[in-house]
């Protein structure tokens, strides 16, 4: 059953990329859409099958289908494996992918067939390799769903390739993730080399008692740091998050895949399935946290000032990836699966909403040019509301119990410096996410606005027949002004992710307030495998010698005994932990949640003109702001720029040209010359052939008289 989850989408798009342009826009878009709902279907079929086994270290179901790589002692299967963690992971991405498919349907419905159908095809693509990411039970079977996201990003990202933006958007994305994606190699090379596998389980098993590197840098620290350094390209994290604001090019709907739900989170993932391995190496985990605090809050303070509606909330998907890095760095794993989890539903529901405003305004994206749409966008207002509300941590939205979770977990650690930063970005969230609310659905609309319905701000071609890139009004733009809110398909997503937006979050409800925080039990034996027999008799490759593993009898039940001591600690340090320091934690976030919604209102609903004076004060910081901090310029000065010169000066006219160049055609130099001369000799005269042959002779008789 878990290999037909990543192939039905896999099917859709085998459908649609071969037969789209002889079907309609109603069956590409059907098939495509049937496809996810069946893997949903099946996804929550599978989940059901796993919450049946007893919970523990024997949760698991394993699919082997074939040993793909057999050499010596290496052994690597196309094998897939549902645990609690790819259980949580396979459910959003088919749960939400699904809405984004149906959101789709209305979304896309200006475009031609064949290009309906090749959008379908792809977003189907993107979705199998992200299922075969998640439920891959070696790093291998990972990699390839790790180097699909990446190519399918930049098919969907360039989707409208006639677009030059669109086409550098998706090129910068590809590049900027194999930089990633080399180290991301080198650690499984180094895997390899240390443990002998690339098996997820058997990785745990044979890390679990090797001795933590809190002292030395040692080969796990190297390990782990290149895995992180693979992160970052995906996740979007300093030094490699350049390239997720560029993605905005992309469909609105595209924008939502891939920020929500999927190909962004699988760095946070692969640090949760590998949590065994960063438990060990302390030292990468302190980088992993100060990274993840640094880019949450850099991205938060570049968010606050953007224009584009699309760009704010690119800013603020990679200051809550941030969030995420920041409680895997601290050790919380399930607290940043959590927030992944959380954030899955009011992130894809704020993109999609996005989208109903910029369907609505015909491609308008500018929120300056906005205003005044809460009457005549009420399910568009309310749902983006809402979601909104969780992202910046309001109580009993589900937002607010993955942050809280987050912040007390980083406090309790003693990283005290980051849980300040962590608390500075939730005030920011709620600042610039309450400015978006506030000027794009509040006060009056922008006179700017109706003029974009006249090619305005908006009408730069996209070489697909639409005005703009995100043009998709069924209406045209000669209704006057008059605004329409989101169709069935695309309403229905967005109410059912609303729903999702406030009661996701329950399921991880702190004991502090009465709850027991269920999904960190669940995960736990996802992260810290607690003995041999996780090979259950569930799985289907059970029959398996448990000398697979390649660890003793001794091994094993010292790890066991280890494992067991790990759950006891964890569990006396949960109840050791004050729960008044945790309300207290609560508390102060919620406070700052407050703060930065009543901070935006009475800047950007209340007065206005106050906003852009304190911006003209502080022109210098809302100018770097605005600018993003210079780093693209600063990487085309530093890197793109020295690289074209050399490509160009030394690549091209010193190696290509004098050198490789010079080589071959000074062999043909040398031919030529040679045979001119050789061909000197071949005159066709009898004569001179017939003195040759007596000079040849008076010479030979010479030398041998001389002897």
């Amino acid at each position: 059953m878990l290999s037909l989850i990543p192939l039905l989408p896999f099917t859709g798009f085998l459908i649609n990329a071969t037969l789209g342009r002889r079907l309609t826009k109603g069956v590409s878009g059907a098939v495509a859409c049937l496809a996810m709902l069946g893997a949903f279907g099946l996804s929550a079929a599978a989940a059901m099958r796993l919450l049946a086994i007893e919970p523990g270290p024997g949760r698991v179901i394993d699919e082997r289908l074939y040993a793909w790589i057999a050499a010596g002692s290496f052994h690597a299967d196309l094998a897939f494996r549902l645990d609690p963690l790819s259980m949580l992971m396979i459910l959003v991405v088919t749960g939400i992918g699904s809405l984004i498919h149906i959101y789709s349907t209305a979304y896309m419905h200006e475009e031609t067939s064949g290009e309906y159908a090749r959008y379908f095809s792809y977003l189907n693509l993107f979705a199998s390799f992200m299922l075969m990411l998640v439920l891959g039970a070696n790093l291998l079977v990972m990699f390839i769903g790790w180097e699909g996201v990446g190519l399918c990003s930049y098919l969907l990202i360039g989707f409208w390739f006639k677009k030059p933006s669109a086409n550098e958007a998706g090129k910068k994305a590809f590049v900027v993730n194999r930089i990633g994606d080399f180290a991301f190699i080198l650690g499984m090379v180094l895997t390899f080399v240390t443990f002998g596998t690339v098996d997820f389980h058997e990785l745990a098993l044979k890390a679990a008692p090797m001795a933590t590197e809190v002292a030395t840098f040692g080969t796990l620290s190297i390990i782990t740091l290149l895995f992180f350094i693979g992160a970052t390209g995906k996740s979007a994290q300093i030094p490699l998050y350049v390239w997720l604001p560029d993605a905005m090019e992309g469909p609105t709907p595209v924008s939502a895949l891939i920020h929500a739900a999927t190909m962004v989170t699988a760095g946070v993932y692969m640090i949760g399935r590998n949590a065994e391995l960063y438990a060990h190496a302390p030292q990468t985990l302190q980088i992993v946290a100060v990274i993840g605090a640094a880019t949450a809050l850099m991205a938060g303070t570049i968010g606050l000032v953007q224009n584009d509606i699309k760009r704010v909330l690119a800013y603020s998907t990679v200051s809550q990836l941030g969030y995420m890095f920041l409680a895997m760095g601290v050790g919380a794993f399930a607290g940043g699966i959590f927030h992944l989890y959380t954030h899955a539903f009011f992130k894809a529901l704020m993109f999609l909403g996005s989208g109903a405003v910029i369907h609505a305004l015909h491609g308008e994206q500018d929120i300056r040019r906005m205003g005044g749409l809460k009457r005549e966008l009420p399910i568009t207002y309310w749902t983006f509301l809402v979601g909104a509300l969780a992202i910046s941590g309001v109580p009993l939205f589900s937002g607010f119990f993955s942050k809280d979770e987050i912040l007390y977990r980083t406090f309790a650690s003693g990283h005290t410096v980051l849980w300040v930063i962590g608390v500075a970005t939730s005030l920011l969230t709620a600042i610039y996410m309450f400015r978006l609310v506030f000027l794009t659905f509040h006060g009056e609309r922008a006179a700017a606005g109706h003029a974009h319905d006249a090619g305005g701000h908006g009408a730069h071609g996209t070489g697909h027949g639409h005005a703009a890139p995100d043009v998709h009004d069924e209406h045209g733009a000669h209704h006057g002004g008059h605004l329409h809110d989101a169709p069935p398909a695309m309403a229905a997503a967005l109410l059912i992710l609303a729903v999702g937006s406030v009661v996701a979050g329950y399921v991880g409800v702190p004991h502090a307030l009465g709850g027991s925080n269920r999904i960190e039990s669940f995960l736990e034996s996802s992260f810290h495998p607690a003995s041999a027999d996780t090979a259950s008799p569930h799985s289907a490759s059970a029959g398996e010698p448990a000398a697979h593993t390649g660890l003793s009898a001794e091994a094993v039940g010292e790890h066991a005994a280890k494992a067991e001591a790990h759950g006891a600690d964890a569990a006396a340090g949960e109840h050791a932990g004050s729960e008044s320091l945790e309300l207290t934690l609560m508390g102060v976030s919620s406070a700052i949640a407050i703060l930065g919604i009543g901070i935006a209102a009475y800047f950007f609903l209340m007065n206005r003109a106050l906003a852009d004076s304190v911006a003209a004060s502080f022109s210098a910081v809302h100018r770097t702001l605005l600018n993003k901090y210079w780093i693209d310029e600063l990487y085309d000065a530093v890197i793109v720029q020295p690289v074209k010169w050399a490509s160009d000066h030394v690549l091209w006219k010193v190696i290509d040209v004098w050198i490789i160049d010079g080589i071959v055609n000074g062999v043909g130099v040398f031919v030529r010359g040679s045979a001119a001369l050789i061909r000197m000799v071949q005159t066709g005269s009898i004569r001179t052939y017939a003195a040759s042959l007596v000079l040849g002779v008076v010479l030979i008789l010479g030398y041998y008289l001389m002897q």
